[in-house]
């Protein structure tokens, strides 16, 4: 993390220490409502089917999404572009870090296929971190976005980016594109960076949704936390009004899942009613909209969300 991270509020360090603790805490199986039923789909496989045949990578497999049986049942996935290794290793993040491949020029116009073959009214485009490219990777989403709008020009577009950190002045290409939605998840608060997000900056993700909304007025600007790692109520409250100072639209709250032992603990899984509580409190501070509950993800359900953003929007 930044040297930003020596300016950490009283409570926000006390977090950073539970957080260490959390890590070789014993929690209960997951409870009821984080259980998901497998469902045999036949449209799973057609998706499947097709994403592979493109080459394409989604993080809805990366990730272990346990939402994959009900999104891609309605042919919907979200693709992860630049490759499936990422160059950092976040401690909640089940994506394969190590040396990338080359960029894949190609992927674009695979994609742009994919979209139309499916016939998505919405898609959402995510990567892997690519700290080792000069721009971070930005120009790849540039290319997937003009692909995109070539093929399906009525197709809206959501873009979930990482931070392209110590890549400066490249947000303003992505931007230029047009998509309809940029997304870049701050993860969790600041106190539990250092040990969740290593490598990242709170205050730089801040800066990233800041500077989108600054460069485009029209576009939809959109974040999202997990809960369950030892944060406090009163962290994700800051968080909150730290988003909508950074004028973002629409907020996301999830439960944070353990994907493999190797993986950073569960804290603790956080009660259904907890969840409504914050989507009323982030309701009460001005976001358009709010997805708050246990199996909220950033993309779950991003079509008809997109709806509901230009509905607000009036």
């Amino acid at each position: 993390m930044s040297g930003g991270s020596n300016l950490l509020p009283p409570e926000s360090a006390q977090s950073a220490k539970r957080s260490d603790q959390a890590v070789t805490s014993n929690v209960k199986s997951k409870p009821p409502w984080l259980r998901v039923r497998l469902r045999n789909h036949g449209v799973v496989e057609e998706t499947r089917a097709l994403v592979r045949e493109k080459g394409l990578n989604t993080v809805c497999e990366e990730a272990a999404c346990p939402n994959l049986p009900e999104c891609w049942s309605k042919r919907h996935a979200t693709v992860m572009i630049l490759g499936s290794i990422c160059t950092r290793a976040c401690a909640f993040c089940n994506v394969a870090t190590g040396r990338p491949n080359p960029v894949d020029h190609d992927e674009p116009a695979r994609l742009a296929e994919t979209v139309s073959s499916l016939n998505l009214a919405h898609v959402v485009i995510t990567s892997v971190d690519r700290d080792d490219l000069p721009d971070g990777g930005a120009s790849q989403f540039v290319a997937c976005i003009e692909a995109i709008r070539s093929e399906s020009p009525e197709t809206t577009i959501e873009i979930l980016t990482p931070d392209f950190r110590r890549q400066p002045h490249v947000l303003g290409s992505i931007m230029e594109a047009g998509p309809d939605v940029f997304n870049h998840n701050l993860e969790t608060v600041p106190g539990l960076y250092r040990r969740v997000r290593p490598g990242a900056s709170y205050e730089h993700s801040l800066s990233i949704l800041k500077e989108a909304r600054a460069l485009s007025s029209s576009v939809f600007t959109k974040s999202g936390i997990m809960l369950g790692l030892g944060e406090t109520r009163s962290e994700v409250l800051s968080l909150m009004d730290d988003l909508r100072r950074s004028e973002v639209d629409f907020m996301t709250i999830g439960q944070y899942l353990r994907p493999t032992p190797r993986h950073i603990a569960v804290a603790r899984y956080v009660e259904p009613p907890e969840f409504e509580d914050f989507a009323r409190e982030a309701e009460s501070r001005g976001f358009s909209l709010v997805s708050s509950s246990p199996l909220t993800r950033s993309s779950y359900h991003a079509g008809d969300d997109f709806k509901k953003l230009q509905a607000a929007r009036g």
